[in-house]
């Protein structure tokens, strides 16, 4: 009989209670025990949701306070030195300093954070392992064996889940990289092999190691390493069957090393490499246990379930059903939880979709047919098809305007008039600023004043007329601010905005939205992405108010702000009957017209944040040229029909730009802003080396962390980058928005960061 699987679970809550929890924890208004017992309680839930849901396989060990990866390094007793860290086991003070850094007490130094980026193409950020050539491991953690244990006193005999090693190596960031990691390898199995031998000696029966690394571009020597490394995990503890899980794409040329593995089963995503099963029906052993990830793990719609009981029947057919396991295409941890809360979504396209909740359910429906039950669940499959084909020809997803408009598109509209050298001396005259300009990124700290009267004017509680007087008095405050701090480029503060991408879905066409879609982005910080059904306009102006508004309040540059399109493509769910790239230059006309009223408008500077460029990247190589030739013509649709002395800016978060920077230089923003902070500049050497021809605001002050760097600290960085790049490219800013920051730590930190500046500023005078 096939086994219904899942390969991990959301873990914030229906509500966000670990949110809630964690962030009461770090303010010292909940206690440890406090905070452990919420999370018993939603791992629990989660637990009990998916064997009701008739989940036969369930993991744990997915559940995180802040990030799976920091978990393994705790695990694996890997912290860093500078957190001063001697105990027998990774205390929870000593495992968020190395997720947010610690501020250091009266005569200490603050102690900075590790660096985090994206983990593989979503939109979830990972802590980053940091490793040295003489890095020592023992097993400093024994989470993985506790939730186990505690799974199994309520009745459920679970899979728990760990980062592979070869995964967890080649996330890592190794000193200098001027030694070989996988020598590593020798000194890190052995908690591998000590935890395995713990988890079965509390009772385990299986164990998922995942190693999405196998769906990467490998050299020989780390697909070397890999049947060695899983034959001495085999060898130490005999009686645990592991499976190895594969996601977020296909195996290709690294197939025969995942299908020869000394491991009992294999997890292959079906989704994001559809066309993989055949290959492996072909090479993965017939007394293994295959499972099949048919379930779309990281997007919304709901499952073919007949095109996925068709792929299950070719697997059944070429090697039976008594070893095949039928699960998510991945974790489901990049899926809100529940769509039965969303009571106040559109009813016909609630019907076209499926939440974690609702995906277990479908993992169910398919195993029970693909074991002889299927006329238990043919009503289930009935109106499965219908919803299927009703969302095909549905008139709201197709406009015909839309379509006309894209075929209109020529290669012109995607063109400055002026190439950067000569705009950039127009600039220089129109917009007079003094060098190394300080600027923010955008968004300023969010109350809780402030997120309540947005949630009463939605929610109709206050009228129209008090929220934008509410607003502009905001808008007021954050000027007169950043007027008196010292700042050269001013920004409105976005007080009338709930999420970058959100905001901007809400008024255009083709989208819309949960109230309680939340997924976890980083730590405790949860986003409510929306959801693209169908083709995307825009039917009015959506920023042009508030940003004359603000500019009416100063004489300095107020920017534009607006999230560009792929940033929007890749922060929402996506509608799966098109091409990403299509939709994508659907969003980019809707921000092209934006563009263009801002610039009407009188606004010099305009904004367009790509974070998520990078993050979009396919995992191969050899699939990078088209997705960057369309992403790249994306954001330069929205941004070429300006004049010259127009200031295009574009913002980039946490990301490795190294292999891309001639595709940033081709976007021919005026001026960039990227995250370096956390990695001391070490970015800015790639733009060095390929001689970057536009200006760069390299982020000097890292935001995600509570601790306020000095100016001293701000000032090191700057000179670093000004040893890389001529100064007179030089931007001064944060290295993303300051929303998620309280008033006190960001006024203090932009004083620095206007402090070190004007100190730079002196320096190079003298020179």
């Amino acid at each position: 009989m096939a086994i219904a699987t899942n390969f991990g679970f959301p873990r914030i809550g229906t509500q966000r209670e670990l949110k809630k929890a964690v962030e009461a924890y770090w303010k010292q208004k909940l206690s440890a025990e406090e905070l452990s017992q919420t999370c018993r309680e939603l791992r629990l839930r989660h637990w009990k949701l998916q064997q009701a849901s008739g989940i036969e396989q369930i993991p744990s060990n997915d559940f995180s306070l802040y990030d799976q990866v920091l978990d393994m390094t705790a695990m694996l007793g890997a912290v860093p030195a500078r957190y001063d860290w001697s105990g027998e086991t990774v205390d929870l003070d000593t495992y968020f300093a190395m997720a947010r850094g610690r501020a250091g007490k009266k005569g200490e130094s603050d102690v900075a954070a590790m660096e985090m980026t994206k983990w593989f193409d979503t939109n979830y950020h990972y802590i980053v392992p940091e490793l040295t050539a003489d890095q020592k491991f023992r097993l400093a953690s024994r989470k993985a064996i506790d939730e186990f244990t505690e799974a199994k006193e309520a009745g459920m005999v679970t899979r728990p889940v760990l980062i592979g090693p070869i995964t967890y190596l080649l996330l890592s960031k190794c000193e200098g990289d001027a030694f070989d990691r996988f020598r590593l390898l020798e000194r890190m199995l052995p908690v591998y092999e000590e935890l395995l031998q713990d988890l079965a000696a509390v009772g385990a029966q299986w164990v998922q190691i995942d190693e999405p690394a196998l769906v990467l571009d490998l050299d020989e020597k780390t697909l070397a390493a890999f049947a060695p490394t899983y034959q001495r995990l085999k060898e130490a503890s005999p009686s645990l069957s592991l499976l190895v899980a594969t996601y977020f794409g296909d195996l290709r040329e690294n197939l025969e090393t995942a299908c020869q593995l000394p491991v009992d089963g294999l997890h292959v995503d079906l989704v994001h490499g559809l066309g993989q099963l055949e290959a492996v029906l072909k090479a993965f052993p017939t007394t293994k246990h295959l499972s099949l990830g048919v379930v779309d793990g990281r997007n919304i719609w709901k499952t073919d379930l007949g095109g996925a009981l068709g792929l299950i029947r070719e697997a059944e057919q070429a090697r039976g059903s008594e070893r095949l396991m039928i699960g998510p295409s991945c974790s489901l941890l990049h899926s809100p939880i529940d769509l039965d809360l969303e009571v106040d979504l559109d009813p016909e396209i609630q019907t076209w979709l499926a939440f974690a909740k609702q995906k277990l359910q479908e993992i169910s429906t398919l195993t029970q047919a693909i074991n002889g039950n299927e006329e238990s669940v043919r009503l289930v499959l009935e109106e499965n098809l219908e919803a299927i084909r009703a969302r095909k020809i549905s008139e709201r997803v197709h406009q015909p305007h839309v379509k006309y408009r894209l075929e209109a598109i020529t290669s012109e509209m995607s063109h400055r008039q002026s190439p950067f050298t000569e705009r950039a001396l127009v600039q220089r005259q129109a917009i007079k600023l003094p060098v190394l300009p300080t600027t923010t990124i955008g968004s300023f700290p969010q109350t809780k004043d402030l997120r309540k009267v947005r949630a009463d004017y939605k929610a109709g509680r206050i009228d129209e007329a008090t929220y934008d007087s509410f607003i502009k008095q905001q808008i007021d405050d954050t000027i007169r601010f950043q007027e008196e701090v010292g700042l050269d480029v001013l920004v409105h503060g976005e007080a009338e905005r709930n999420d970058m991408v959100e905001y901007f879905g809400e008024q255009l066409d083709g989208f819309t939205f949960t109230k309680n879609g939340w997924v976890q982005s980083y730590g405790s910080r949860c986003v409510k992405p929306p959801i693209i059904f169908g083709d995307v306009s825009r039917p009015k102006a959506m920023t042009v108010d508030w940003i004359n508004y603000a500019q009416s309040k100063t004489s300095k540059p107020v920017k534009g702000m607006l999230t560009g399109p792929v940033t929007i493509l890749q922060w929402s769910f996506v509608r799966n009957d098109q091409p990403r790239s299509v939709t994508c230059r659907q969003i980019a006309l809707a921000i092209r017209d934006e563009v263009v009223d801002l610039e009407k408008a009188g606004v010099q500077m305009i904004q367009i944040d790509e974070a998520a460029l990078r993050e979009g990247l396919p995992l191969r190589r050899r699939d990078w040229e088209i997705y960057l030739t369309w992403a790249v013509d994306c954001f330069r649709l929205t941004a070429s029909r300006v004049k010259d002395q127009t200031q295009i800016h574009t913002h980039m978060c946490y990301s490795e730009f190294n292999d891309i920077i001639p595709s940033i230089s081709d976007m021919d923003a005026d001026v960039i802003s990227i995250e370096s902070s956390r990695s001391k500049m070490e970015l800015l050497k790639a733009f060095e080396a390929f001689q970057y021809p536009n200006e760069i605001g390299p982020g000097v002050y890292d935001i995600h962390s509570p601790r306020i760097p000095s100016e001293e600290e701000m000032a090191e960085l700057l000179r670093s980058a000004c040893k890389v790049l001529p100064p007179e490219r030089v931007w001064v800013n944060p290295d993303c928005g300051l929303k998620t920051r309280g008033w006190p730590e960001v006024k203090e930190s932009l004083k620095n960061m206007i402090g070190a500046a004007q100190a730079l500023r002196k320096e190079l005078t003298t020179v």
